[in-house]
């Protein structure tokens, strides 16, 4: 009879642990909710926003968010190819600054590729087609009569002379010609009096 109690007991206990759990795990699953919609709401208000750029801000996180390519590969792509992604990258590369700086991070890059492309001999012969294409020649010449490409390539030599650059190169090159110049001269005037 003892032994008919203990079991009873242990039965007891153990449906009541059970019963236990299970209302345990409806308790979290109802409070794993409500903590991601509270979370979610934190994150928007502008002290969410705050906190989370200054966690961003950190170096060490910056790290550990870039160390994971294979995301940040996905994310671009999916970023580049949206409708939204590529409306935002048009209004954004209208910025001249951060449009020189993007075109400078890619400058090496791109040398690397046209100059691969260069030493293809498909890619060679397919210029050559096009240049030597009659119509190309005509389109060129129709070009460069035009206002437009006329106006342009004044926009580009008056930026070109208010660049510092351009300017001391020209400056140097002057330099040169009037000294070779002087020099010309001066061997005339030699050759002329003897």
């Amino acid at each position: 009879m003892k032994k008919w109690i203990s079991v009873l007991m242990i039965t007891t206990i153990t449906l009541f642990m059970l019963g236990a759990c299970a209302q345990t795990e409806a308790q979290q699953n109802t409070d794993y909710e409500g903590t991601k919609k509270m979370v979610i709401d934190l994150l928007k208000t502008d002290e969410g926003k705050k906190a989370f750029h200054e966690l961003i801000a950190q170096e060490d996180m910056r790290e550990e968010l870039v160390m994971d390519s294979a995301f940040v590969k996905q994310t671009i792509q999916e970023t580049l190819t949206s409708d939204e992604g590529k409306a935002y990258w048009q209004e954004v590369m209208k910025d001249p600054e951060f449009a020189k700086a993007f075109a400078e991070s890619m400058q090496e890059e791109n040398e690397k590729i046209l100059k691969s492309l260069m030493k293809d001999p498909s890619y060679q012969q397919m210029m050559m087609d096009i240049l030597k294409d009659p119509q190309m020649g005509e389109q060129a010449l129709e070009l460069m009569k035009s206002k437009e490409y006329r106006e342009q390539i004044m926009a580009i030599m008056s930026e070109s002379m208010e660049s510092p650059y351009f300017a001391a190169k020209m400056t140097d090159l002057m330099s040169k010609a009037i000294e070779k110049q002087g020099k010309s001269e001066s061997a005339n005037n030699e050759n002329g009096e003897e």
